[in-house]
C-alpha cells in the first residue's frame, strides 16, 4: 500500500477491539497502537512518581515523553493502572499531546490500525475503515473473569460489572472525546459472536474497501 490504510476501531473495554486489530493489522500488515496504552503509559509514570493523577502539568510531561515504539503492555496492562489512565484521560492538554502522537503514527507507511475510544470520531477522522466494537456490559464482564481465573486468579463478577459499568459511564460521559461510535462507523456487536466471526465481519469490510480503493 502506498498510501497508508487506516483501520479505526473504537469500542468499551472487554468488546474484543484490541484482538481484532492485532488480527487486522498481522492480516493485513499494518502497524497496530493501543491507543488506550498510550494513557496507561502516562498514568504509570504519575503512579511511579508519587505524584496526584490530576497534577496537569506533571501529566502533560509525561504525555510528551511517551514512546509509542516502546509501550510495555505487560507492566501498564495492571488494574490500577487502568483506573488511573481513564482519570488521567479526562485532562484535554494530555488528549490533545497524546492524539498528535497518534495521528503520526497512524500517517507512517504502510499505514496503522489503531484501536481505543476515540479514533474514528477524533483522532483518525478520515480513516478508511471505521469499526466499532461493542458487547453487552454483562458479557465483557464474564469474559474479564474468565481472563482472569485463565492466568490462575480469582475476582467477583458483581465487582468487575460494576467496574466496567463505572469506566463506561466515565468514557461515554466526558466532555472531551466521549466514546460513541462515529457515524459512518460499522457496528459489531461481539455479545454473541466468537473472536472468529468477528474478525470474518472486518475482514469483508476491509476486502470490500481495497478493492474498491485498487480499482480507483
Amino acid at each position: 500500500m502506498s498510501i497508508p490504510f487506516t483501520i479505526a476501531i473504537d469500542g468499551p473495554a472487554g468488546a474484543g477491539k484490541g484482538t481484532l486489530a492485532r488480527r487486522l493489522s498481522d492480516h493485513y500488515r499494518l502497524n497496530l497502537l493501543d491507543t488506550g496504552l498510550t494513557y496507561r503509559a502516562v498514568a504509570h509514570k504519575l503512579l511511579e512518581l508519587g505524584l496526584p493523577l490530576d497534577n496537569v502539568s506533571a501529566a502533560e510531561t509525561a504525555a510528551r515523553q511517551v514512546d509509542l515504539s516502546n509501550l510495555d503492555r505487560t507492566v501498564l496492562s495492571a488494574h490500577a493502572v487502568g483506573e488511573a489512565a481513564s482519570k488521567v484521560a479526562v485532562i484535554p492538554t494530555v488528549r490533545r499531546i497524546l492524539v498528535e502522537k497518534q495521528r503520526a503514527f497512524a500517517k507512517a507507511p504502510p499505514g496503522a490500525v489503531l484501536d481505543g475510544r476515540d479514533i474514528g470520531t477524533v483522532v483518525c477522522p478520515d480513516a478508511d475503515i471505521k469499526l466499532y466494537v461493542t458487547a453487552s456490559a454483562e458479557v465483557r464482564a464474564k469474559r474479564r473473569l474468565a481472563e482472569i481465573e485463565s492466568m490462575g486468579g480469582s475476582a467477583d463478577l458483581a465487582i468487575i460489572l460494576a467496574d466496567i459499568e463505572r469506566r463506561d459511564e466515565r468514557d461515554m460521559g466526558r466532555a472531551d472525546s466521549p466514546l460513541k461510535p462515529a457515524a459512518d462507523a460499522h457496528l459489531l456487536d461481539t455479545s454473541e459472536m466468537a473472536i472468529e466471526a468477528a474478525f470474518l465481519a472486518a475482514m469483508t469490510i476491509v476486502d470490500e474497501v481495497l478493492a474498491k480503493r485498487n480499482k480507483a
